[in-house]
């Protein structure tokens, strides 16, 4: 027998074993402990049975009065107004009864024609409203109301008395101090708030926006002291007067501890190069960050081993933005040589004093070197059971060491400790008292934090928590549960079990919080619940040397329903693989195809799997779609799983589901999202690229340039050292979309080149009766904005001639603030690849972007072709007769063949 509650739960304590008892007793009851309780009893047999009872509490709140004037003809005092409003309110359960006195007068609804009394219709009832139309002298007086629920449950009336008078005013404050405060962690601080006015006079409250106000505060009338103040006391504080007359009177401030935390560094090598290693002639680039309070007073220096630094042509220190990256100061080494190695410091300090100034040391040397993530073979899968302590570890290398970040990898869910990230400096998650839930994939991936500024290193951790099961069981026996099994079931050992029985219990197994049932399956048939299942559990304590002994109710009830179970039925949830290569493709215009792949976690602690049934819906949509996928044979560990999705419609996302099916039913499902992007097929048919996705399409950045491309989106560009250059927005005119771009700022210099490569795209089969190659209608759009533009240019570089790329398009100048569309049409014979080459221009207003690429078969439209394929200018033109010769020996090449 259980009993629960509509609303909150019996007793507010839910789990307490009070509410499995037939009687449910409720001391000192609350009102919010009021509602309809139900009795559910179930035996196992048929469905549960309900009854139910309301309980309600009772109470009576001291009534308040408020006083308000008339809107629309408010002064200073009451003395000049025509309408005055009292307000009585009172909390009360049942609904509360309201009654007016002026004196010992009581009075009602039309007994004066100066005196109105209604109820507001929003407030049902619980308020009583005495409008005093057109203030007479009679009118100032005391007033007294009364609320009353009738005196049920000896409940007696209640009455709140307001004089008013023709002083009667709203209360009026001033805080006798500045705004904001900044003082130094220790010190104390009095506020001091007085009232300026109000008639009754206000009392005065002192609250804090982030909460309650510190314990340690002292409050003496309209004087709130904190004594050693710390950063926890830190906020805005309130003074607020009221005397129901009116609206309440309220000044605040806002109380700054100085304070310096999180000091922190990172190193990033030269941001042009792929390498993520520092070289001997390149930049390096040291970050220093700390946290600072009030960042107005942050100021920075640096020195080097030892001595102080100062900025240089070599040697550039900057403040970064503080709309940025807040509390950051970089130091820029142009041009790295071996005299530079050392050991840099950035010294933290705030000009207010009294704060311990942060200094953070950072070593340059030939053995900094970039971090490397492992894990060790036997920490991976780790096996532990239920309410253990585990340490998940995954070792760093690499100098200086980062911190290393960890989070779940198989699904968006919090940590253990309640973040989606837990910081770690020694590459150990500890994780006290582990529950099933816990179950699951782990990532741990470097931070840019106290280490390099590259792409993070990460490596994945198992770990697969059990709850104890005996040997019979995990080989899939019929036997009676393991003395594990109640406390799995939030059964413990009751007070007539044997003691040695108990004992045998609490040594073999953990205890297990919370209670999680085992990963079981009922074996048919279910056996009759009742005597003969006690006898059965009887015959089985017997086995342990027990004789003679029943099994409490507890027992017996439990095992009614998972007598016979067998941990080994239920499979454990398959784990998708996301790093399939080129795993989307098209051969038809509307539709496209999915290479799903995946392995089954722990396909050796369950009975075979026979099959998989597979489930897909078109995202946002509700009904699933499921086949079955049969599995021949036992499936290994680590396992590869491959089945391609068909029949896809372009381009939308999908809902996948897959559910391992054994002799038992199902086990557990995994669900991941399909989404569609433009694949690089084997043979081009259609081709599109807005730099949307991480790998921005599969181009590349060419290794012989002299920098690189950047994927930029405008919400994120910096643009406050160059706002004369570079799109506002990307060229569907969105602020969160991306495009490519070079950014032509110091330290890049007039006339180097910026080159991107797309992916190899291999041409469609040639008509078998004819020599013509394929054509393709080539387009993209470009943004060049800036008195400094350099170039664009565009080549096609055919297979097999790496050395030798032919110029497509061409253009030089300041183009506008606009986006402009190129189309080419071309005709490669073969496999071939496009590639973009910014030039930069003789200063740093001279950013080029692109967006939004794209390759169809068939030639472009003449009406959006351009008349010349190579813009105007000396350039195009020169570029547009060096490939003539090279399309005629093309031409007469196919003839040939």
């Amino acid at each position: 027998i259980r009993w629960t509650k509509t609303a909150g739960s019996a007793s507010d304590r839910f789990q307490d074993s009070s509410v499995f008892n037939e009687t449910l007793r409720i001391s000192n009851i609350q009102r919010h402990q009021g509602g309809r309780y139900y009795c559910k009893a179930e035996n196992g047999l048929g469905s549960p049975a309900i009854k139910s009872i309301r309980v309600d509490v009772y109470y009576l709140d001291d009534p308040i009065v408020t006083v308000h004037q008339s809107i629309g003809e408010a002064k200073e005092q009451f003395y000049y107004e025509r309408t005055v409003f009292l307000r009585c309110v009172a909390n009360s359960n049942p609904p509360v009864r309201y009654s007016w006195r002026r004196g010992q007068e009581v009075l009602l609804q039309g007994s004066d024609k100066g005196v109105e009394i209604y109820e507001p219709f929003f407030t049902q009832g619980e308020t009583k409203i005495l409008k005093l139309k057109n203030l007479r002298p009679q009118d100032y007086a005391n007033y007294s109301c009364i609320a009353s629920v009738r005196n049920v449950c000896s409940i007696p009336d209640k009455m709140v008395s307001f004089r008013l008078s023709n002083k009667t005013a709203s209360p009026s404050i001033k805080l006798l101090v500045d705004d904001p405060i900044v003082v130094n962690p220790g010190e104390a601080i009095t506020l001091v708030c007085v009232t300026t006015g109000g008639e009754p006079a206000p009392s005065l409250t002192w609250v804090r926006s982030a909460g309650i106000l510190p314990e340690k505060t002292v409050l003496n009338g309209g004087t709130l002291t904190i004594p050693a103040i710390t950063s926890d006391d830190a906020g805005t504080y309130s003074c607020i007067a009221n005397n129901n007359v009116g609206n309440p009177a309220k000044k605040s401030t806002n109380i700054i501890v100085r304070a310096l935390k999180k000091g922190r560094f990172w190193i990033t090598p030269d941001p042009y190069h792929k390498d993520d290693n520092i070289q001997i002639g390149r930049e390096v680039k040291i970050s220093c960050q700390v946290e600072a309070i009030p960042s107005e007073e942050l100021t920075f220096s640096w020195f080097k081993n030892g001595r102080p630094l100062r900025s240089s042509e070599r040697m550039v220190i900057t403040q970064t933005d503080p709309d940025v990256s807040p509390g950051t100061t970089n130091l820029d080494i142009i041009d790295l040589k071996f005299t530079d190695f050392g050991t840099y410091t950035c010294v933290a300090s705030l000009k207010g004093g009294g704060i311990s100034d942060i200094s953070i040391d950072v070593n340059i040397s030939s053995s900094t070197v970039p971090p490397n993530l492992t894990v060790p073979q036997e920490k991976s899968p780790l096996v532990t059971r239920e309410g253990d302590t585990i340490e998940l570890q995954c070792q760093v290398t690499g100098k200086p060491k980062p911190i290393i970040l960890w989070s779940r990898a198989d699904k968006e869910v919090a940590m253990p400790d309640g973040a989606m990230q837990t910081e770690s400096y020694d590459g150990i998650l500890r994780i006290v008292n582990v529950s099933r839930e816990m179950t699951g994939t782990y990532r741990c991936q470097t931070s840019q934090y106290n280490g390099f500024n590259v792409k993070p290193r990460e490596a994945l951790v198992q770990l697969i928590v059990q709850c104890g099961v005996s040997p019979e069981q995990s080989r899939g026996a019929e036997s009676p549960p393991s003395t594990c099994w109640p406390r799995c079931f939030g059964c413990s050992p009751g007070d007539d079990w044997p003691s040695g029985l108990r004992a045998h219990i609490a040594g073999s197994c953990p205890a297990f919080h919370p209670p999680v049932p085992p990963r079981a399956q009922i074996i048919p048939p279910l056996p009759t619940p009742g005597p003969r299942i006690a006898l059965r559990i009887a015959a089985w304590a017997s086995t342990l040397g027990f004789q003679n002994w029943l099994p409490d109710r507890c027992l017996v009830s439990l095992f009614s329903s998972f007598l016979f179970l067998s941990p080994a039925g239920k499979a454990y949830a398959p784990e998708f693989y996301y790093d399939t290569y080129n795993p989307l493709w098209q051969n038809r215009p509307r539709v496209y195809s999915y290479s799903l792949q995946w392995t089954q976690m722990n396909p050796d602690a369950v009975d075979r799997i026979l099959a998989y049934r597979l489930g897909i819906r078109q995202a946002g949509q509700q009904r699933w779609w499921e086949q079955e996928i049969t599995v021949n044979g036992n499936i290994q560990k680590g396992e590869l799983i491959t089945y391609n999705l068909t029949e896809l419609i372009k381009p939308e996302a999908y809902e996948v589901r897959l559910t391992p099916i054994t002799r038992f039913g199902e086990g557990d499902s995994t669900i991941r999202v399909i989404k569609y992007s433009a694949p690089v097929n084997p043979h081009l048919r259609e081709f599109h690229c807005g730099f949307e996705d991480g790998n921005i399409c599969l181009f590349t950045q060419d290794d012989t340039d002299n920098f690189d491309w950047t994927k930029q989106s405008t919400a994120t560009r910096d643009t406050k050292y160059t706002p004369n250059t570079g799109p506002n927005a990307d060229r569907t005119g969105s602020k969160e979309g991306f495009y490519m771009y070079i950014e032509t700022s110091r330290p890049r210099l007039e006339g180097e080149k910026a080159r991107l490569v797309s992916p190899v795209f291999s041409v469609a089969p040639k008509n078998p009766y004819g020599a013509t190659n394929t054509a393709y209608c080539f387009s993209f759009y470009y943004h060049m904005y800036g008195q400094h533009i350099g170039s664009l240019n565009v080549y096609l570089r055919l297979k097999g001639q790496t050395a030798i790329e032919n110029p497509l398009w061409s253009s030089s100048g300041n183009k506008g603030q606009h986006w402009n569309q190129a189309r080419v049409n071309i005709n490669p014979p073969t496999s071939f690849q496009l590639i973009f080459e910014g030039i930069r221009g003789p200063g740093i207003e001279g950013d080029i972007a692109i967006d939004d690429v794209s390759i169809v078969e068939g030639e472009c439209m003449k009406s959006d072709q351009p008349a010349n394929n190579l813009r105007s200018g000396a350039v195009g033109t020169l570029a547009h007769i060096r490939l003539i010769p090279v399309i005629i020996l093309m031409s007469v090449l196919s003839h040939q063949r």
